[in-house]
């Protein structure tokens, strides 16, 4: 088979594969002239099994990516053996710290020709056998996987619930967040907090601590409207911790004093 037809046939079957998995999900084609492109994708691929086994043979020439609106990303690759197929892993999220991979399984990828006498044609006439077999099997591990590493990269801040957000105060003076629920990010933004796409943390630095306390002060009333239903008794409360010897903000936002930023030592991520 021709470059040409392979590259055509793989981005082909991801586009139709990106429709019919669970959620939203687009497919994009990394050609082999983008090999920039092709080799922080290889570097992030998620897999210490099958497909790390064959890009340790056969180097990432070309690629399909799926992405979903979360951040979340699936690699599709050309399986280099007799049935012609394809492979399909899980990538790493970027710009995570290393030390939120420790402990964490690798969602290990999967062939999507597992029955020999399945030709490529076949294969990319039915996506809804590869669908239902990536979702009950690879996106349910990716999943796990994502939130583990969310989870290990929030660095000390209290996970949110959908009717209460934890804000937690850094070393450096900045005030965090990981909200459970869309709504408060957007309140939360709308006072000058800003997301990181990746762990979905949202920040709110302490270089203006006046600012930072009358940002506090005002999301309260809008969090608190978001339960809007009077009768069902739902709200949006929010609870404030604070490393011991710095108060929670009062009316009186210059009594807040600044914190000195703390020292990190960056390691080295293993995955």
């Amino acid at each position: 088979m021709h470059d040409h037809d392979t590259s055509e046939r793989l981005a082909s079957y991801a586009d139709v594969l990106a429709g019919e998995l669970p959620d939203t999900w687009t497919s994009s084609h990394v050609p082999a002239d983008a090999k920039d492109d092709l080799a922080e994708l290889a570097n992030r691929i998620w897999d210490l099994d099958l497909v790390a086994a064959s890009l340790a043979e056969h180097p990432l020439q070309q690629a399909a990516v799926l992405s979903r609106p979360d951040g979340a990303q699936l690699v599709v690759l050309n399986q280099h053996d007799e049935r012609d197929g394809f492979l399909i892993a899980a990538v790493a999220p970027r710009a995570l710290p290393d030390e939120a991979y420790r402990a964490v399984r690798e969602p290990n990828g999967i062939a999507l020709a597992d029955d020999p006498f399945l030709s490529a044609e076949q294969i990319a006439d039915d996506p809804f056998l590869s669908a239902e077999q990536i979702a009950g099997d690879l996106l349910a591990r990716y999943d796990s996987a994502l939130a583990q590493v969310r989870h290990n990269a929030l660095g000390g801040i209290q996970p949110s619930q959908p009717d209460r957000i934890v804000l937690t105060w850094q070393p450096d003076g900045s005030v965090a967040t990981a909200p459970a629920d869309d709504r408060a990010g957007a309140v939360l933004v709308a006072h000058g907090f800003v997301q990181d796409p990746q762990s979905g943390i949202y920040r709110f630095n302490g270089d203006d601590t006046q600012a930072q306390a009358r940002a506090l002060r005002e999301i309260g009333p809008r969090l608190d409207a978001l339960g809007i239903g009077i009768g069902i008794g739902i709200g949006i409360g929010t609870a404030l911790q604070h490393p011991a010897g710095r108060a929670a903000p009062t009316s009186a936002p210059a009594s807040m004093p600044p914190v000195p930023a703390a020292s990190r030592t960056p390691t080295t991520r293993s995955r």
